[in-house]
């Protein structure tokens, strides 16, 4: 598509509106309901490769902080690349090669650790689209590794019936290449890189004020309502995941009229759909809020998604990611569940396009966790309380940390006639104690108990129930990973 179509394009989008059945307004997107395949689903891949895993270097916010003087990534970019106005962040793209892509062989390891869904990143803040695009040359398909990458995933998940939504973080496009401006770099050059350094505007002073200055244009938001919907007609997503800057009101017009376009178009395809947004973005109801690497400390009476990456420090590959443990992750996501949530675990492959062996053993020990256990976590509702025991989690974004759980910390979760209990820490000498299923008392539980298992084992384990509570002897369960105990209900 070039220029010259974008008025025609636009006019497309406000007749998928007008064709309903929703319209580019709050009142009429309120009446979103979440898919139910999406709130079965429980775990998901996230996926952040592009341009930025070249130099490899700190995080995914490269492309910006290498043009902010005085900070480690400037210092490093002189460094090992020399001055930024003779290699900048667009002469990265020749050596993104991705040579070792291999979309059924990330299917492949998706399917194995046991992921519902994958979203790949379709376009970064650097302005770099992963997929083939009719709205710039800037992408994938074109330069760098001349390949369609996130089509050809598709593909690959196709395959395996594994859904794939996308994600876009281009709304923060607007200022990430901005601190080039400041001084000599090739950032001054935009006929030679055309809209890949447009527009490079002044960064926010506070990246949460939703009315910061200068403010995004209505052309700028119209290339954002432009590549968003191009990813819905591209892809046929069941999920649209959009970070966090496009709170700023600029963008609410744009906003809904997304929403009402993807709504319509995914009805006429057949097919339901979500959005995922951050910080209120979209109006409590209308799409599906997402925590970034945080949790809620309660069940909360809506469905929820948190998105965290395997890489403490980092979204994307570098070589100084910190890697978190299987154990964490899969204590993580129990507690997200129980709390009527979904993970979105993120993966970051190399610039070649292999996937790291860090990430490779942590999502095959959460598959083989989940091959045994899944039956606690897939298709599973919230009970009446989220858990019970002395450690919770911290509630809020960025709030994540490793916890060091205790055999008495035990998350619920219900399918069809059976209550789970999963102990987030397996006991030493097999005995669990359940206090919220304890008979008599404030916490009277009158449900009958018929059956008790462990997940994984053949072997039942021996079990009564009083005042205290409902006592488990498993003295055959061996575990340094999360156990669950399945309970059939009379």
């Amino acid at each position: 598509m070039n220029i010259a179509d974008r008025p025609a394009r636009l006019r497309e989008i406000d007749r998928v509106i007008a064709r309903g059945p929703y319209r580019d307004d709050w009142a009429s997107l309120a009446r979103y309901r979440v898919p139910q395949w999406y709130q079965d689903a429980k775990f998901g891949i996230f996926i952040h490769w592009g341009v930025y895993a070249v130099p490899a270097f700190n995080n995914e916010w490269y492309p910006r902080n290498m043009y902010i003087q005085g900070s480690p990534e400037f210092q490093h970019h002189l460094d090992t690349y020399g001055p930024h106005k003779d290699f900048g962040y667009k002469d990265f793209i020749p050596l993104f090669k991705a040579e070792k892509f291999d979309p059924g062989a990330w299917a492949d390891l998706f399917e194995e650790a046991g992921a519902r869904y994958v979203i790949p990143v379709a376009e970064h803040h650097d302005g770099f689209q992963m997929y083939k695009s009719d709205l710039s040359e800037w992408n994938a398909a074109e330069k760098g590794p001349c390949r369609d990458t996130t089509g050809e995933l598709k593909q690959a998940l196709d395959k395996k019936g594994i859904p794939m939504g996308v994600s876009s973080h281009r709304f923060e496009h607007w200022f990430f290449l901005g601190h080039g401006r400041e001084f000599d770099s090739d950032i001054h050059d935009p006929l030679q890189v055309g809209d890949l350094y447009w527009p490079s505007m002044k960064e926010p002073a506070n990246f949460n004020d939703s009315r910061s200055e200068p403010a995004p244009t209505p052309e700028f938001c119209e290339d954002w309502l432009l590549r968003s919907c191009e990813l819905v007609d591209r892809f046929h997503p069941p999920i649209v995941y959009f970070d966090w800057w496009i709170h700023h009101i600029a963008l609410r017009p744009y906003l809904k009229k997304f929403a009402a376009y993807y709504y319509n178009r995914t009805e006429e395809m057949g097919f339901p759909a979500a959005v995922n947004y951050k910080l209120d973005s979209f109006m409590f109801g209308s799409a599906v809020p997402d925590m970034e690497r945080g949790h809620f400390a309660q069940v909360q009476p809506f469905f929820w998604q948190t998105c965290t990456a395997i890489a403490r420090n980092s979204w994307c590959y570098t070589e100084q990611n910190e890697y978190k443990s299987p154990y964490g992750l899969v204590c993580d996501l129990i507690d997200v569940v129980s709390k009527n949530g979904t993970m979105l675990l993120n993966v970051g492959p190399k610039a070649d396009g292999t996937i790291g062996p860090e990430d490779t053993q942590v999502l095959r020990a959460i598959g083989r966790w989940l091959k045994t256990n899944g039956d606690a976590i897939y298709g599973t509702r919230v009970w009446r309380r989220p858990g019970e025991g002395p450690t919770q989690a911290e509630e809020g974004q960025f709030t994540e940390k490793e916890i060091a759980y205790t055999s008495r910390d035990i998350r619920f979760t219900v399918k069809d006639d059976h209550l789970y209990a999963t102990v987030l820490r397996c006991p030493e000498d097999g005995h669990v104690t359940v206090t919220s299923l304890a008979l008599g008392g404030d916490r009277d539980f009158v449900g009958v108990i018929r059956d008790v298992e462990v997940l994984g084992y053949n072997e039942k384990p021996a079990w009564t129930r009083d005042p205290e509570g409902l006592h488990i002897d498993a003295p055959f369960v061996r575990s340094d990973m999360p156990v669950s105990f399945r309970l059939t209900m009379a």
